[in-house]
Parts: structure tokens; C-alpha cells; sequence
């Protein structure tokens, strides 16, 4: 077992012990024999706890729930607990679970790849009969990687394909949306279907998903023009959208019909209005994906006869004409922690379950996941993963359960790769600070705490890793339900309070935030920045 237990408390002196009875907190004890400076620790903690409790006592949990555990990030002691037991829903913490576990089953120098073969001859540069566009899984495939495979294909000889192009997926099962996913999520990108053979257009790798361009027209009562990227096929635009004048609002709307590749475009952009994107996801994107890589072939000078059709390779008779590979999982644990990618976490869970399982599901990879976090001892019995990334409000665990598995990663080989990857509060750069890049800003807490975030509806969460201003590393997992104003900005000032916080000199206590923008911020960390 790779558990590193907590730390409970001996003893607790009267004033201790009754402070912890009303308040939920837990102390370490203060004997006659103890020396002056280790007493003088024990009030330095109680303090803290004292302004932790400050915070909770905020107007915005009145009526909802919110777990609190801070913990010594190297002996395990735990320094602060409210309701660290009590489950909850996370939202993308569960990224910690699916994360951790995949670089430890699938390994950080582990590649997806994606395979063209065929089962008939060539001759006289024509291919007698289908060719497979086979994925496993690879959530990071751009159309350049597409178009990289049609080159090996070119190279091999091949210029006619007499048969069809077949699409093969079956790496992963049919099933594309996860567990009590929202329906009314579906079009947009943070919601895409998961495929075994998938398309990414963009460099965030939101896989499953295109983008759609718009641009006003010429003049006021025009068209808005609009274009895909990257071209395709699959996706039919039907717009009624209009050029309006120059200084008008823009009410643009783009969104998916539900079981189709229909994409409505109505509304209104401003005269000399700016280009526009917007994201949509894809209807079965192993289509999508092999409709890219026959106009790719196309390019390269090789025709294909037949259909796009979605079958199975027949392997045993296969013979492989080209393949692409990822990047590695610990590379793609950036793009995945930092802007909270949720196909990242799926792909990511079935895969698991495909290389351990050989089965690429959800069952059988959020049972890795769960045997992951038993073996460095969290309580299983006491949470529930419904999913990998949290879109599922069947997800539950506890804050003492994150703790546990933040203290237990740091002895994985793997342990600065990922550390790495986790958001860093107030760092503006998008792939350093990512989804906490502004919060925190100009703190202690700043370049310091390390952490993942968690949004939707009712629920935000932090937990991660932080320094206080003596030096000791902390672990803590911060997690609120059901509440009807945002409490992000304690969840902040809980950071804040961790990184400023010196057992030599106490600093005074931290405030929320009570801006409107902090008091307004939308609970989702998915709204997607240009």
C-alpha cells in the first residue's frame, strides 16, 4: 500500500477540545512537557483554524454544504477538517482520480495512435477493395495529422481505392455520452461525443468538435458568411443569420440539432463586426473524422471509389499502410488539467480500460480508476465515479478522499509531470495558469498554489497543493454544493489564507472578495476563451 495515513491528534487541551466541538476542527495537543515553541505551533493552528472557520461562516453557505480538509503535505496531519467525510459533487475534481489513475496504469510516456490499413492487394496503384481508418483512441488528432496519414498512404503507391473507406472505431464501445449527462448540453464543445476515432480543430484539443467562422457581411441586411474548420462534409450549416448595423448588438446563435449534423445559424452580427467562433459538436465524430481524411487523400492524389461506412477491420487479415501517434499522456496531461478537458477525461478512462480491461469502456476504465485510488489508500467505499471528467452529477467523494489521493501522488514516479499540469493560481499564461490564471492574482497564493478547479451549476471546488509563507506544503480540497450565490471568491480567500499563512506571524485575516465580477463569475470553468 502506498497510503500515507493521517495524522490524528493524541490529546487536545480543554480549550482545544472545546473549540473543536463546536466548530468541527481538529488540533493537535499541548502537554506540560511540551516545549515553548511547540506550544506556540498549537496557537499558531488554532488561529488558522479560527480563520478558516472565519470563512466558512460566510452568508453564501447559509443553507448548502461545503467539506474543508487542509492537511501537512508530507506527514499527512491533518491541520483542518469541516465535514472532510461528507460526500459531495465535485465537478472536475474528479480529474484528479481519472488523471492520476492513467498515468499510472496507461504511463506517462504512453501514445494513442491511429492506424490505416488494408486487406486487399494493390496493383497498378489500385487498392481492390476497402481501406480502414482504424482509431484507438487519440483525443489530440488534428487534420494535419490526417493529412500526414494520407502522405504515408501516397507514399506507399496507392492511388485508387476501388472500394469504400470504413471508418473503425470498435477499439472503444458505441456508447458516446456519459453517465446522466445533461441533455441539453449536447451542442456544445465541453459535451462531445466520445469516439475511438475522433477530430480535434484546434490546438486545445477539443476533440469531437469543429468550429464554426463567422463574418459579417458587406453591408447591413447581408448574409453572415461562415465556414467550417476544418472542412467537412458532415456538418450541414443552415443559417438565417443577417448582417446588421454597424453598432448593433450581436445575437448570433450557433447550435447542433440534437441526433443530427444539422447546425443552425440565426441571429444577427454588427457591419464590421470581428470574426466570430464558435464550437459544435459532432454527431458520431468517427464520420467526421474519416470525411477529413478522404478529402486529405483527395489532395494527395488519391481517389477513393466507394462510401465512408462504419465497420470493423477484419485485423487478423489486415496489413497497415500508415500510422500517426500522440503526443504522450504526460504531455497531454497540460492541455487536459490546465483548461479542465472533459473529452480528455473520457478518452482517458476508456482507454484505461481497453489497455487493463481489454474493454474500452466506462464501466470497465472507472474501475481502474477506482482500484488506482484503493491502492494508495482511499476509502472507495465511502465515494462514487460516475465518469471521468465530472460532467455526471451522479459523482460523489469526499474531501478527505482527494486529500488522500493529493499526498499519495506525491511519491509516484510521475508525481512533477503531473504536479506540473495542474493549474497555477495568477499566472496569466493560459497554459501555465489555465483555469486559475485569474484568480488569486498579485497573493501569496500566486505562482504557489497549484490546484484544480471545479464548476457547474450549485458546485465549485479546489483542492491542490499550496506553501505557506514558512515553507511547509499543504494539501487541501475545498468543495461546495448547492448554493445559490457563488462562494468562489472564500474559496480564494481559503487559498490566500494557506499561502500567507506563517506560524511565526500570524497574518491578519482574509476577506472574500465582493466584487461583482467575483460575486457574478458563472459556475462553469468551460465558457470558451478566444
Amino acid at each position: 500500500m502506498k497510503f500515507l495515513p493521517k495524522v490524528s491528534p493524541r490529546g487536545v487541551v480543554a480549550v482545544a477540545a472545546a473549540l473543536a466541538a463546536t466548530t468541527g476542527l481538529v488540533g493537535q495537543s499541548v502537554s506540560s512537557g511540551q516545549s515553548a515553541s511547540t506550544a506556540g505551533a498549537q496557537v499558531a493552528a488554532t488561529g488558522l483554524q479560527q480563520q478558516l472557520d472565519a470563512l466558512l461562516a460566510d452568508a453564501r453557505f447559509q443553507g448548502s454544504q461545503v467539506g474543508l480538509v487542509v492537511r501537512d503535505a508530507t506527514t499527512g496531519e491533518t491541520l483542518y477538517d469541516r465535514d472532510g467525510s461528507t460526500r459531495l459533487l465535485p465537478a472536475s475534481n474528479t480529474k484528479l482520480f481519472s488523471s492520476t489513475a492513467a498515468m499510472d496504469t496507461l504511463g506517462p510516456s504512453y501514445r494513442f495512435h491511429t492506424d490505416v490499413l488494408a486487406t486487399a492487394p494493390v496493383r497498378g496503384g489500385k487498392l481492390r477493395g476497402d481501406l480502414y481508418l482504424k482509431g484507438y483512441g487519440d483525443p489530440t488528432a488534428l487534420e494535419g495529422d490526417y493529412v500526414a496519414l494520407a502522405k504515408q498512404v501516397a507514399k506507399s503507391g496507392v492511388r485508387r481505392i476501388d472500394g469504400d473507406l470504413v471508418a473503425d472505431d470498435t477499439y472503444f464501445d458505441h456508447v458516446r455520452l456519459g453517465d446522466s449527462w445533461a441533455w441539453d448540453d449536447e451542442p456544445f464543445y465541453y459535451n462531445a461525443q466520445i469516439s475511438a476515432l475522433t477530430l480535434a480543430p484546434n490546438t486545445d484539443y477539443d476533440s469531437g468538435t469543429a468550429i464554426v467562422e463567422s463574418r459579417p457581411g458587406t453591408k447591413a441586411g447581408a448574409p453572415v458568411g461562415l465556414k467550417l474548420v476544418p472542412a467537412n462534409g458532415v456538418i450541414k450549416l443552415v443559417s438565417t443569420a443577417k448582417t446588421g448595423a454597424a453598432g448593433s448588438a450581436n445575437t448570433l446563435s450557433i447550435e447542433r440539432d440534437h441526433g443530427t449534423n444539422v447546425v443552425r445559424v440565426s441571429g444577427s452580427v454588427p457591419l464590421g463586426a470581428s470574426v466570430g467562433t464558435e464550437w459544435v459538436t459532432v454527431w458520431e465524430p468517427e464520420v467526421y473524422a474519416a470525411d477529413v481524411f478522404r478529402r486529405a487523400l483527395a489532395a494527395q492524389g488519391v481517389r477513393v471509389d466507394g462510401r465512408i461506412k462504419v465497420a470493423a477491420t477484419p485485423v487478423a487479415s489486415a496489413r497497415r499502410l500508415a500510422r500517426d501517434e500522440s503526443m504522450t499522456v504526460g504531455e497531454l496531461m497540460n492541455p487536459f488539467l490546465k483548461l479542465s478537458n472533459n473529452m480528455h477525461a473520457e478518452t482517458l478512462v476508456k482507454a484505461m480500460g481497453a489497455v487493463a480491461e481489454a474493454s474500452g469502456t466506462w464501466p470497465a476504465g472507472l474501475g481502474v480508476v477506482t482500484d488506482y485510488a484503493q491502492s494508495v489508500g482511499v476509502d472507495t467505499s465511502a465515494i462514487r465515479l460516475s465518469d471521468g471528467s465530472g460532467l455526471s452529477r451522479k459523482v460523489n467523494v469526499t474531501a478527505d478522499s482527494v486529500t488522500d489521493l493529493l499526498i499519495a501522488a506525491q511519491k509516484e514516479p510521475w508525481f512533477q509531470q503531473w504536479y506540473d499540469a495542474l493549474p497555477i493560481a495568477g499566472n496569466p499564461d493560459r497554459f501555465v495558469g489555465g483555469t486559475l490564471r485569474s484568480r488569486m492574482a498579485g497573493t501569496p497564493a500566486a505562482n504557489n498554489l497549484h490546484g484544480k478547479t471545479g464548476s457547474l451549476t450549485g458546485v465549485t471546488a479546489l483542492s491542490g497543493y499550496v506553501s505557506t509563507a514558512d515553507g511547509r506544503k499543504l494539501v487541501f480540497s475545498m468543495i461546495s454544493n448547492n448554493y445559490l450565490t457563488t462562494p468562489r471568491p472564500v474559496e480564494d480567500a481559503v487559498g490566500i489564507t494557506l499561502a500567507s499563512w506563517s506560524d511565526a506571524a500570524p497574518p491578519a485575516a482574509i476577506s472574500p472578495s465582493t466584487s461583482r465580477s467575483a460575486t457574478n463569475t458563472p459556475d462553469t470553468e468551460w465558457t470558451k476563451d478566444r
